[in-house]
């Protein structure tokens, strides 16, 4: 469907098509008024004379501008109609969606794929918040802005709270492999069933393919009705077999059996793969590790840092809070390796700094190493030499500093950090702890800096390392 000044009012120019859906198609065209590119949903004209259809299209602008203040879903910048045709100008994200992407590259990191869905997560419990229910969950719909953030579009079928119902009995609205059981059935979908749909495309990001993909869309609608949960470790090497215990809750038959929100979903997913991380054997490491000191006798006091606030969910290995408050104590702590990269020695004096407002003071502490780990050695391929006890000291390190006792932890973190080098996201989470513990234990440093970027470099963007780093700032 060409489009031009009959289709289109002339502020928008030099249209051009960039995705074409089952109502219509998608326009990248300039705003010349306000000087900026916009994406353009045009109803398709041989639905146009179809009043239901029409309502439909105009409910989605409705349903979404209701969100568009919120983070992470799709601003709506205009309704209108020209020459019998509604349109919807929307903002413009140049990423495309996550369709694409596992079209060009299939499965994705771990790391990138909870990000990911912690964003889609976010922007749907928020819709459910205001009584919008999505109903057509996939990645075709969760596209990708010029950072690679992900905001959720097209409500087009949505279920929208104070709008009228358009939808019969028994008539199922979705894409197949993405249907919850209910609505494959016909019957109401609610903000479980948009769950679900997230459930399938987390399992789709991690296993490269949908839980129950098939050639025939009836069949696999069919099978979200009937047919058992599959394993998703056993679709993808390297996934945790901790995984499938979270997609038999989320993909449930049943919505009341499902997570209660998108968030707690993703952390379960989290959880996941920090439980694996915290119970797999790990090859070990011949070299000592040192472990923090205790405090000496006598040392500057810090001043008071502000009380976190209380997480609003967990991170695996880590509690989210925002640390470091008033004062703006810092402590220079303790490395664990030389200048030149090579092992520290076994014992050696390290000068440390606390700083206060107004005042430094300079004391003299003693490190030791631990004893080497006894376990035998062994090697997996792809895999870096570490500590066999590295990720159980890392657990224990974790379930202190959870519980509040940050002396008792970090001197386990210490020892987890040397242990896990080299051994991605099990690294990357005890990076994140000890920073925790060392900005809420010893104040903020530089290294605590340090131990984010590490972690943000492994598992990528995530809200607490940013919380961590701003308060550190």
């Amino acid at each position: 469907m060409p489009v031009g000044t009959a289709t289109l009012p002339d502020r928008y120019s030099d249209p051009r098509l960039v995705a074409r859906g089952g109502m219509g198609a998608v326009y990248c065209a300039r705003d010349t008024v306000l000087g900026r590119l916009v994406a353009i949903k045009v109803l398709d004209e041989r639905y146009a004379e179809d009043e239901t259809v029409r309502k439909r299209f105009t409910r989605e602008a409705l349903a979404a501008a209701r969100l568009s203040s919120e983070e992470s879903i799709v601003t709506i910048f205009d309704v209108g109609e020209s020459d019998g045709q509604p349109f919807i100008v929307m903002e413009y994200l140049p990423g495309g969606s996550l369709h694409d992407v596992l079209k060009r590259n299939g499965a994705q990191s771990p790391a990138r794929a909870l990000d990911w869905l912690e964003q889609a997560a976010r922007a749907l419990d928020q819709a459910h918040g205001k009584g919008v229910v999505h109903r057509d969950v996939k990645p075709a719909n969760l596209l990708l802005d010029r950072e690679g953030r992900v905001h959720v579009a097209d409500f087009g079928v949505a279920s929208a709270a104070g709008l009228d119902s358009l939808t019969q009995a028994g008539t199922v609205i979705g894409t197949a492999g993405y249907l919850a059981p209910e609505q494959a059935e016909g019957r109401e979908a609610t903000a479980a069933s948009d769950r679900y749909g997230l459930a399938v495309v987390a399992f789709e990001l991690l296993a490269g393919s949908r839980p129950y993909e098939n050639d025939s869309p009836t069949a696999e609608a069919t099978a979200h009705v009937r047919s058992p949960v599959p394993s998703v470790a056993g679709r993808r090497p390297g996934l945790p077999a901790e995984a499938d215990a979270v997609f038999l809750r989320a993909l449930a038959k049943n919505p009341a059996d499902r997570y209660s929100t998108g968030a707690e979903l993703v952390a379960a997913l989290r959880a996941a793969f920090a439980d694996s991380a915290g119970t797999t054997q790990i090859t070990p490491s011949t070299r000592a590790t040192r472990v923090a000191a205790p405090p000496p006798t006598t040392r500057a006091v810090a001043a008071p840092a502000r009380a976190p606030r209380r997480p609003s969910w967990l991170l695996p290995l880590a509690l989210l809070a925002l640390l470091c408050g008033g004062g703006g104590a810092l402590a220079a702590v303790l490395l664990t390796r030389g200048d030149d990269g090579s092992p520290a020695p076994a014992q050696r004096n390290v000068r440390v700094t606390v700083t206060e407002q107004g005042r430094t003071v300079e004391q003299t502490v003693t490190v030791a190493a631990a004893a080497p780990p006894t376990t035998t050695p062994s090697t997996a391929a792809g895999s870096t030499v570490g500590s066999a006890s590295g990720s159980s000291t890392a657990l224990q390190g974790y379930r202190k500093m959870q519980a509040g006792d940050y002396s008792g932890a970090l001197p386990l973190l210490e020892q987890a950090a040397n242990a896990l080098r080299g051994t991605g996201l099990a690294e990357a989470y005890n990076d994140y702890n000890l920073a925790f513990t060392l900005a809420k234990s010893q104040g903020c440093s530089v290294r605590v800096i340090r131990l984010l970027d590490a972690s943000q470099a492994i598992q990528g963007h995530r809200t607490p390392i940013d919380q961590l780093r701003k308060a550190c700032g």
